[in-house]
C-alpha cells in the first residue's frame, strides 16, 4: 500500500508541486475535461450518509467534495472525500469505472474536488464507504494541503489563510458553525421578547456611544470628515425617542486600537435598548440570555472554559466596583477621599493612570488591576463612576456614580449596560466635559453630538441599555482562548513585520 498524500517540507518543494499540478491540469484538459468543472447535482450530504447508514446501505448516492486523503492498494484507490458536513471513504476500482475513468484518477491530487456516484456499503473493517460507479472531475487544486499545523508561525498562518485552516481543521469548522448558531439564538431570543432588529449607520459624522479612538475617513461628495462607528448606541436611543420601544442591532464596530487575544479593531457587538426598563431589568435579561443560549447549545448551563468549570445559571452575584476593590485587595476604597490618596493606592497596586485622571478614573484603574482577575464566576460589577460613564444615568443616592454594570466571567468583561441618561441638560454638560478632555489630548473621549441632545429634548423615556461582545460570547461558548479563533479573518500585522 502506498500513500500519495503530499506534505510541505517532505519531498518536493511546494513550488515544484504547484508546477506538477499545473501539468496535470493541462493533461486533464487534453482529455476534453474542464479542470475547473461545471455544475454538479448531488442528492445526499455526507453526514446524512454516515449518520444514517441503516437508511442508506445499498442505495446509490451522488455526492461531491474535496479529496483530503488518498491511498492506493493494488488495482483499487481509496479517497477520503470531505463536503461541508463531513467525510466519507470513496472506493474506486477499474472494473467499475472503466479503463479511461480509472486512468483519470492518476491525475487527481489531494485537495481536488470530485463528484461521485455509487453504492453505500460498509467495508470489512467496518468503515462506511461509497463504491464508486462514476467519478466526475470538478476542480483542480494547484497547491498541496498541509497535513497539520504546528508551531507559532503556523498558528499565525492559520489566521492569515483561514480558507486553508477551515479545510484541514475540523474543530475550526465546528467553531464557526457554533458562532453562526450563537448569533441566531441571540437574535431569536430577543425577537421572542418583543425586540425589533434594526440597522443604523456604520459611517457616521460623529463617533459616539463609547470611549474609543475611531477610524477616520473623508466623504468627498459631502466634503466632510466621517468616522466608522465605535458603537450604535446614540442612533438606537434616537429610535427609542421615536417610539420604537424595544430595539436591538447585531453588527460590526470599529475601534482604532491595539490587537490582543481579547481585542480586534473590527468586532461584532449586540446592543439593545428597552424603554421603561432600568439596569436591574437589563442585568436580569443578560443572565437569562447567557444561560438560555448555553442550554440550547449544550442542554446545560454548566460549561468548560480553558480548564475552568463555569455555571451560567441565574442569578449571578452582584458587587459594586468599590466593594470589589476592598474584597480583592488590602485597600478600603471608602476611606479614599482625595486624589492624592487615590494615586497612592493606584501606585501601590501597579494601576496605570494619567495625571489628568480624576477620582472616578482612578477607581476604575485600581479595580482593573486588583479585582478583574478574580471575577471568575459570572458576576455583575455595578456602580461605575460618573466620570467614566458619560451616557449612564446618575445614581439617585450618590451622583458621583451611575446605575451601570459590567458582566464578568473568567476575569473578562462580556457585557456592559446601564440605565440610560435621558436628561438633556445633564447629557450636554457631560459631553462638554468629554470635549474638554479631547482638547487636553484624550482622543478616546466622547465627541459632542448636538443632534443627539436635540433628540433627548424631544424626550427619551426611562430606558435600559445593554451591549454584549458577540466575539467574546463565542469565545466563551466554544472554549476558544483568543478572539482570533472566533473571527474568520482577524486583522494582523503585515507578513514579515
Amino acid at each position: 500500500m502506498t500513500d500519495r498524500e503530499l506534505r510541505p517540507g517532505e519531498g518536493a518543494d511546494v513550488n515544484e508541486q504547484v508546477m506538477i499540478r499545473r501539468e496535470k491540469a493541462e493533461k486533464i484538459a487534453a482529455l476534453g475535461i474542464d479542470p475547473y468543472g461545471k455544475r454538479f447535482v448531488t442528492d445526499a450530504a455526507i453526514a446524512d450518509i454516515t449518520g444514517g447508514f441503516a437508511d442508506y446501505e445499498g442505495r446509490t448516492v451522488t455526492v461531491a467534495g474535496r479529496i483530503v486523503a488518498e491511498r492506493e492498494h493494488g488495482r483499487a484507490r481509496f479517497y477520503n472525500l470531505q463536503d461541508g458536513s463531513g467525510r466519507i471513504q470513496i472506493y474506486c476500482r477499474q472494473d467499475r469505472l472503466g479503463e479511461q475513468g480509472y486512468a483519470l484518477l492518476s491525475l487527481v491530487d489531494i485537495g481536488d474536488f470530485i463528484g461521485v456516484s455509487g453504492e453505500v456499503f460498509r467495508t470489512q473493517k467496518g468503515e462506511i464507504s461509497i463504491r464508486a460507479q462514476s467519478v466526475e472531475f470538478l476542480t483542480k487544486s494547484l497547491r498541496p494541503l498541509p497535513e497539520k499545523w504546528h508551531g507559532l508561525r503556523d498558528v499565525e498562518m492559520r489566521y492569515r489563510q483561514r480558507y486553508v485552516d477551515l479545510i484541514v481543521n475540523d474543530d475550526v469548522r465546528r467553531t464557526f458553525r457554533l458562532r453562526s448558531r450563537i448569533i441566531s439564538l441571540l437574535r431569536s431570543k430577543l425577537e421572542q421578547r418583543g425586540f425589533l432588529e434594526v440597522q443604523t449607520p456604520v459611517l457616521c459624522p460623529v463617533a459616539g456611544g463609547a470611549a474609543a479612538r475611531p477610524f477616520v475617513t473623508r466623504h468627498n461628495a459631502l466634503d466632510m470628515t466621517m468616522y466608522l462607528r465605535i458603537a450604535p448606541e446614540l442612533y438606537l436611543k434616537r429610535l427609542v425617542v421615536g417610539g420604537l420601544e424595544k430595539v436591538f442591532e447585531i453588527g460590526k464596530m470599529f475601534r482604532n486600537e491595539g490587537v490582543s487575544t481579547k481585542h480586534n479593531p473590527e468586532f461584532t457587538m449586540m446592543e439593545l435598548y428597552w424603554a421603561y426598563a432600568d439596569y436591574n431589568d437589563v442585568m436580569a435579561l443578560t443572565e437569562q440570555l447567557f444561560a438560555e443560549i448555553a442550554i440550547d447549545l449544550f442542554n446545560t448551563t454548566v460549561i468548560s472554559y480553558q480548564g475552568q468549570t463555569i455555571d451560567l445559571a441565574p442569578p449571578w452575584p452582584r458587587i459594586t466596583m468599590a466593594e470589589a476593590i476592598s474584597r480583592y485587595s488590602s485597600y478600603d476604597w471608602s476611606e479614599v477621599r482625595t486624589i492624592g490618596q487615590a494615586r497612592n493606592v493606584a501606585d501601590a497596586v501597579g494601576a496605570a493612570y494619567s495625571p489628568a485622571d480624576g477620582m472616578g478614573s482612578l477607581l476604575s484603574a485600581v479595580f482593573e488591576a486588583v479585582a478583574e482577575p478574580h471575577l471568575q464566576r459570572p458576576t455583575f460589577v455595578t456602580h461605575h463612576p460618573t466620570e467614566i460613564s458619560p451616557l449612564a444615568r446618575r445614581n439617585r443616592d450618590n451622583p458621583e456614580i451611575t446605575d451601570r454594570f459590567e458582566a464578568f466571567i473568567g476575569g473578562r468583561e462580556y457585557a456592559n449596560g446601564f440605565s440610560e441618561l435621558n436628561d438633556p441638560a445633564d447629557q450636554r454638560q457631560r459631553f462638554e466635559q468629554q470635549a474638554a478632555q479631547r482638547e487636553a489630548g484624550n482622543d478616546e473621549a466622547h465627541m459632542m453630538d448636538h443632534d443627539y441632545i436635540t433628540a433627548l429634548e424631544y424626550g427619551l423615556p426611562p430606558t435600559g441599555g445593554l451591549g454584549i461582545g458577540v466575539d467574546r460570547l463565542v469565545m466563551l461558548l466554544t472554549d476558544s482562548p483568543s478572539i482570533r479563533d472566533v473571527i474568520l479573518f482577524p486583522h494582523m500585522r503585515a507578513a514579515g513585520r
